[in-house]
């Protein structure tokens, strides 16, 4: 694909949470194009040492304000694109897209990839198979919505990412545990805080069975163009649903590859969105691609990296591109298998010590181990914690070679946690 730079006074601009693990790579990604940037953040003294001049100050908790700024600004400073690069900024995005005049999903359509019980509402609307669901609030009695449950079923919190709080119940008693227990983590601060979360419900969903897989992909003018379908080998039965491995291309036939591919393209459809970067999760059984969830984002965490395209093109890259007006029909992944393994946190405590980084990094296929929190970090594993300890990077020639390579990396470390009651939130 051929690089093309961006001139003039024309710039981006990036709305990201000032704790984004995908700062940098947009960052990259913009440098790359050679396009100006400015990027918006809650805490505008974190990035202005790197970028003087180029923050802006944003308040996730009051989009009005926000957007008036960022009209402002445009009327100083031509923005060619507004991307918002998380969960949290992308209503931002679209809501100051609209009011700027550019290319933009509807912020009906943001919200209801956004809000489990909106999408899930959305989708039978649409005549996608799903499973049953309820809404349930939180201050309702526990052992009545247990009675009116499907078994078995998962119960998940609305607007929370990373399988944060998604707990599966067999029976009545196991959901009466698993309801309190969500209820607690929503009314924890650190839930409270977030901009356009509905902390004051729980969605009940018969569970689905089969095998997990997920699409990343860019829609431009309502049309999914699929960059690439992991595999997620280890399966996700519950109780809590901790994602590990990612691995691309996907093993499956190509038949149910492109069952999944259509169901997503349905599912975007369904929920009204256009434009843009797409995250999905799906689960097959018995040849058929049911719909789990739908992001207007890319790959959560660190993970985007394990996905190239063309000449070293980053996900970030494809996503400014498009943002851009450049075009991405030539984006393509690169044809080596790949993986990801989202480093798991086993039990609350205090990081002491990860030993064995390098032993792990020597792994045949491993290109990169990286351990994203810090010595003295408080951590706490799912179905509270929302956090990773790191993540390991594999290449190789096959995806079952490159979920060996991962497998055998995590095995060499040994994760020292002194173990430590942490309140979750």
């Amino acid at each position: 694909m051929t690089r093309v730079e961006v001139q003039g006074r024309d710039c981006v601009l990036l709305l990201m949470p000032t704790t984004s693990y995908k700062a940098q790579a947009f960052l990259d990604a913009a440098q790359s194009l050679a396009v100006d940037v400015v990027v918006g953040t809650e805490r505008r003294q974190a990035l202005e040492a790197a970028l003087p001049g180029h923050s802006l100050t944003i308040d996730l908790r009051r989009a009005d304000r926000t957007v008036a700024a960022i009209v402002s600004l445009a009327r100083r400073r031509p923005l060619r694109a507004i991307v918002g690069t998380d969960d949290e900024t992308t209503m931002l995005a679209a809501l100051a897209s609209r009011a700027v005049g550019l290319s933009h999903n509807s912020p009906a359509a943001v919200l209801a990839s956004r809000d489990k019980h909106a999408m899930r509402k959305r989708l039978a609307g649409a005549g996608l198979d799903g499973p049953e669901f309820r809404l349930v609030s939180i201050h309702a009695d526990a052992a009545t919505a247990a009675r009116r449950a499907p078994y078995p079923c998962v119960l998940k919190p609305l607007g929370l990412a990373a399988s944060r709080g998604v707990i599966r119940a067999n029976d009545a008693v196991e959901f009466t545990a698993a309801f309190r227990r969500i209820a607690r983590i929503l009314r924890g601060r650190d839930v409270r805080r977030k901009a356009g979360i509905d902390a004051r419900h729980v969605l009940v969903e018969e569970y689905m069975p089969g095998r997990e897989v997920a699409i990343e992909g860019l829609l431009e003018g309502g049309r999914l163009h699929v960059l690439a379908v992991f595999d997620k080998p280890d399966p996700l039965v519950g109780p809590v649903f901790e994602e590990t491995i990612y691995v691309t291309p996907s093993r499956h036939p190509t038949s149910i590859q492109r069952a999944v591919e259509r169901e997503t393209a349905k599912a975007c459809t369904a929920l009204g969105l256009t434009e843009g970067p797409v995250h999905a999760e799906l689960r097959i059984h018995r040849r058929a691609a049911r719909i789990v969830e739908v992001a207007a984002r890319t790959i959560g965490g660190l993970c985007s990296r394990v996905l190239r395209f063309g000449a070293g093109i980053s996900l970030e890259e494809g996503v400014l591109r498009h943002a851009l007006g450049l075009g991405t029909s030539g984006l393509r992944r690169e044809r080596a298998a790949a993986g990801v393994m989202m480093l798991p946190i086993q039990r609350a405590g205090i990081l002491r010590e990860v030993v064995g980084i390098e032993a792990a990094r020597r792994v045949r296929g491993v290109v990169e181990v990286t351990i994203t929190l810090p010595r003295g970090s408080a951590v706490v594993p799912l179905p509270e914690g929302d956090r990773y300890l790191g993540f390991a990077f594999a290449r190789g020639a096959t995806p079952r070679g490159v979920e060996a390579a991962l497998r055998r990396a995590h095995a060499r470390l040994r994760i020292d946690i002194e173990p430590h009651w942490v309140r979750p939130g």
